[in-house]
């Protein structure tokens, strides 16, 4: 028998829908211990909250994220909200004995990421950043082939995001649209919120990062800024690439920006080990592309593999073998395997403290970058 989760989610944006939806249907799908109840949903703007409520379920509507907080009737705070708050929402969240679940990156910097892990871990409460992308079911089975060891000695990991939507001198910085572009905001560019997700993919596949060396842009050094009106300096990077050791010895290569002309969202991935490689594309992310040298030579050659199959990860939750499924399935996972880990007392990952590592390679990085120097991985 199911448990009631009385959730209040704050922020009504991209990522409210997406985990509004997860709520929505991860028990019509998985067999977990809690049943989410959409208590209250959070936001400046109140009209705007009130449609959310109305056309997601929630039963009420609040404008000030400390009124969730102090709720009796709440039993998870959700942080869908910009950086530079996600610290003070979670710390008094966690103080007030609430579950939380918040949005990546987890903080502004390592620092402050560190403060919130200590806060959920004295707290002793559930915890969970939406890294989403682990939750991929190629990228799931990806890392269990790794993990068997069928890549043997990984020697190269590669990894791309691009997106172009910033090219325009036009698009401004700030505000609830385009928060991502103020640096107050957001913290970093394309570093904290691209490359973030690259980082942690990349940590929980094939290990800890030593040291990094890093080159950032930011190609439009003024924008006009939402909330005063003025044109501004542009304090975030636009563009960022980098070079790493892995703890394990293998070598990587990053790569992300908001100025490939004609990408919306490629976030690709390649791991090249002694026996057998695989790469993934977010465009095509329900197949697994793999090759292994054991294969006879007159077959050998990269394969594409369909996840779809009852034994593949999450798959045995959806459809028969051959349909396929998206982005939105990603947070319906990770909410899963985050409520069945609530059930048996046991974390699930990435919790705070696992993306405090996240935050450190960041901060490795721009420090990098700004330096010209490789920068270890404190």
């Amino acid at each position: 028998m199911t448990k009631p989760l009385r959730v209040g989610l704050i922020g009504y944006g991209f990522m409210g829908r997406t985990h509004s939806n997860a709520y929505s249907q991860v028990n019509h799908f998985f067999d977990v211990p809690y049943q989410p109840q959409l208590k209250v949903i959070c936001g400046l703007e109140k009209h705007v909250a009130e449609a959310f409520a109305k056309r997601w379920g929630y039963e009420s509507v609040e404008t000030d994220w400390r009124r969730v907080i102090e709720r009796d009737d709440i039993d998870l705070v959700d942080i869908c909200v910009p950086n530079n708050v996600h610290a003070e929402i979670a710390m008094a969240a966690a103080k007030a004995g609430k579950a939380v679940f918040c949005e990546k990156p987890l903080a502004l910097n390592t620092a402050q990421a560190e403060q919130m892990a200590a806060a959920v871990e004295e707290a002793k409460v559930p915890n969970m950043v939406s890294f989403n992308y682990r939750r991929v079911p190629a990228v799931t089975l990806a890392k269990k082939l790794l993990d068997e060891g069928r890549l043997g000695r990984v020697f190269h990991y590669r990894s791309q995001f691009l997106q172009d939507w910033t090219i325009s001198a036009d698009v401004p910085q700030g505000g609830m649209a385009t928060w991502r572009l103020d640096a107050k905001a957001a913290g970093s560019g394309v570093t904290g919120d691209l490359l973030a997700h690259c980082i942690d993919t990349a940590v929980w596949l094939n290990g800890g990062i030593r040291d990094v060396c890093a080159m950032t842009e930011t190609f439009i050094k003024e924008r006009k800024n939402v909330e005063t009106g003025k044109v501004e300096p542009v304090n975030i990077d636009d563009a960022c690439a980098f070079m790493c050791h892995f703890a394990n010895g293998s070598l990587g290569l990053f790569e992300s920006t908001r100025y490939a002309r004609g990408h919306k969202a490629l976030y690709t991935l390649e791991l090249n080990g002694q026996k057998a490689s695989l790469r993934w594309d977010l465009h095509d992310l329900h197949r697994l592309q793999y090759f292994d040298h054991a294969d006879d030579s007159l077959v050998r050659g990269w394969r594409s593999v369909h996840i779809s199959d009852s034994d593949m990860p999450y798959m045995g939750a959806w459809w028969v073998p051959g349909l396929q499924i998206g982005y939105e399935h990603t947070f319906i996972h990770q909410l899963a395997d985050f409520l069945d880990g609530m059930g048996k007392g046991q974390p699930a990952s990435p919790t705070f403290r696992d993306a405090v590592e996240t935050q450190r390679v960041c901060d490795a990085i721009l420090a990098s970058a700004k330096s010209g120097q490789w920068v270890d991985v404190a």
